[in-house]
């Protein structure tokens, strides 16, 4: 199985109430994920971050720490992916959709609904709300 690295981030708006989420355009059905999407070759975890953000949704952001990381196998696909999810802040651009053919909306969500959209198993549904976050950090500076 090949092995991909995804990374999304977790943005909330100023009153923390509601988490920004877009609606991606699937093959059979439209749905709702964060912003993010694949680490291209030679992007670090942070750098596909912002880029997929801005790509999304036409905002840009600041990465602050990692929130989850997931793991799962697609077998159809071939895929063993490592889903990375960071939170972010939001420090400048316009909400817009540079690529309709891929994202149908940007929205904000309230909490608890997001929620329901993010790989975060039962058990844990309120972790959100708590955002908890480790660092994120990339040793090597120079590439």
């Amino acid at each position: 199985m090949k092995r991909v690295d995804v990374t999304y981030v977790l943005l909330f708006d100023e009153n923390h109430q509601k988490v920004l989420m877009v609606k991606n355009k699937g093959e059979n059905s439209s749905y709702y994920t964060l912003p993010g999407g694949a680490v291209e070759d030679g992007e670090t975890l942070e750098v596909a971050a912002v880029r997929e953000v801005k790509e999304e949704t036409g905002l840009d952001i600041k990465i602050g720490g990692l929130f989850t990381v997931n793991e799962a196998f697609f077998e159809d696909r071939g895929h063993h992916a490592i889903f990375f999810t960071f939170t972010g802040k939001i420090v400048g651009g316009k909400i817009e959709i540079s690529f309709p053919d891929e994202i149908e909306e940007v929205t904000w969500m309230e909490v608890d609904e997001a929620e329901q959209y993010m790989y975060i198993p039962n058990e844990l549904k309120g972790l959100i709300k708590a955002n908890t976050t480790i660092p994120y950090i990339f040793e090597n500076k120079v590439l």
